[in-house]
């Protein structure tokens, strides 16, 4: 390792490698545990709201900030940004098997004795200076596109959801590993020390099962993993101090808890003890800072109506989008809206619809209200889903209804601000939204973009654990979209 690597540790095997020395620290004039914590509360000492934006951990960072859009269920490319007007002519015709190869099928459609194409029964048109085809499905979004840039050719090798949305979200397939805002949190640290670096934000429950291991911090400290916000009650659980408690009451109880907390660390030398200790002061912090913070009762009139009529209702992707802003304009590091239902396997037209018009006008609010609150130019905002749709129709197609199976092969993504340039359309797919034809970009490669906008080299990110080098890219390799920086 060398000045140019950052290579930490895993926690499982510094604490192995503690137990084996525990005499020695134990011996020595200051004890590891000491060390460790003194350097942890002087972290979050210089931690604070008005702390300046770190240099990025290998070269400085465009973005300061993430916020992920996540489309779980995986939208339809063909029906939404991936216009392919010579479809209209294809209808119900056979895909032909040059198109579609070997490629591996699932096996909701593998058995079907034919593949008919299904063109978007949607109509696209033009916007901006661009001149981007977007579907009437988002009007809205249409009217943002000189402030995005597209990559068409996105892919994944993994063809279901669970594994699909794994893959993306944390590098792998296999559960276990830890999620892109937990790297980002234990990589960057805090920029603000009254509020988590990692937020997630789930809308109402449709669709698709989510699971928290998809914001779970793996095998990095627990401290790193996202806190996710509820809708009703608590915004956090366990917010509230319980009936007949008061904050002094709280404070003191936190602080002998803290003391047997840091004995055990100097015995044990067990980094998750830190994790602990940070964990419960974050959440005494989090009484005074998490209500203000839910509270939009400050907010404009004309800013409510730009997100659209469901921006007071929490749960809502509205209401998600203006707090994604406002944790924005307070500096939480990460980000993670996820929003379900788009797995339109039938009865496409009438279900896309409905999650086109939930998703749509909050999209453009965000993207507008970061731009003039000036911080879309550091906020780095990213939407998609975990694969794409296929061209044919699963099951009976008629003019007016069909169904898409998932198809990995090709999707698309937007990103917006953080140092990615505007007005861009990169990669491109055959006719048929099938195969890719240029420019491929593998999730690895967006995850590499993500950590090079916030000042990280992907290839230099890793963490020691259970004897091998891991990193959120993975052991494959993986490119930074550079077509697509400022």
């Amino acid at each position: 390792m060398n000045a140019f690597t950052t290579q930490k540790q895993d926690p499982v095997d510094q604490w192995i490698e503690l137990e084996t020395r525990r005499q020695f620290f134990k011996r020595s004039s200051a004890g590891l545990g000491s060390i460790a914590l003194s350097s942890l509360i002087g972290q979050e000492k210089k931690s604070g709201q008005s702390q300046q934006v770190t240099d990025g951990m290998h070269f400085p960072a465009k973005a300061k900030r993430v916020i992920y859009l996540f489309m779980a269920g995986a939208p339809s490319q063909i029906d939404t940004f991936d216009y392919k007007p010579l479809m209209k002519d294809r209808f119900d015709q056979d895909l032909p098997e040059s198109v579609r190869g070997n490629q591996r099928l699932t096996t909701m459609t593998s058995a079907q004795p034919r593949f008919p194409i299904a063109p978007s029964t949607f109509d696209f048109k033009q916007y901006g200076e661009t001149g981007k085809w977007v579907s009437d499905l988002l009007p809205k979004t249409g009217e943002s596109v000189d402030d995005l840039s597209f990559i068409h050719s996105m892919w994944t090798e993994a063809i279901n959801h669970d594994p699909a949305i794994t893959y993306i979200q944390t590098g792998n397939q296999i559960p276990g590993r830890p999620s892109l805002g937990a790297w980002v949190s234990y990589g960057l640290g805090s920029l603000n020390r009254n509020l988590p670096d990692f937020v997630v934000l789930n809308c109402a429950p449709r669709g698709q099962a989510l699971f928290s291991r998809l914001w779970g911090s793996g095998f990095l400290p627990s401290k790193h993993a996202g806190v996710a916000f509820r809708s009703k009650g608590d915004p956090v659980l366990y917010l509230s101090n319980p009936s007949g408690m008061s904050s002094d009451v709280r404070r003191t109880m936190l602080d002998k808890l803290n003391s047997m907390n840091r004995r055990i660390h100097e015995e044990v030398g067990d980094p998750e003890t830190q994790a602990r200790i940070s964990q419960y002061e974050m959440a005494f912090r989090m009484q005074s800072s998490v209500p203000d913070l839910v509270d939009i009762g400050n907010e404009p009139k004309h800013v409510l109506d730009m997100y659209g009529d469901d921006v007071e209702t929490p749960g809502t992707f509205a209401h998600n989008c203006l707090m994604a802003r406002r944790m924005a304009e307070r500096d939480v590091r990460f980000v993670q809206i996820f929003h379900r239902g788009w797995d339109n396997h039938n009865f496409l037209p009438k279900s896309i619809a409905n999650q086109a018009k939930e998703i749509d006008q909050p999209c453009h609010a965000l993207i507008q209200d970061l731009k003039q609150r000036g911080l879309l130019k550091d906020t780095l905002v990213v939407w998609g889903g975990e694969f794409g749709r296929t061209i044919y129709s699963q099951g009976v197609l008629t003019k007016e209804n069909h169904g898409r199976d998932h198809h990995p092969r090709c999707f698309t993504t937007w990103m917006a601000g953080g140092g990615i340039k505007p007005g861009v359309s990169y990669g491109e797919t055959d006719e048929f939204s099938y195969n890719i034809t240029q420019n491929p970009v593998h999730i690895r490669d967006l995850n590499a973009t993500i950590l090079h906008q916030l000042g990280i080299d992907h290839s230099r990110f890793s963490v020691r654990h259970l004897g091998l080098d891991q990193k959120l890219t993975g052991v494959e390799e993986a490119h930074v979209v550079k077509d697509i920086l400022a």
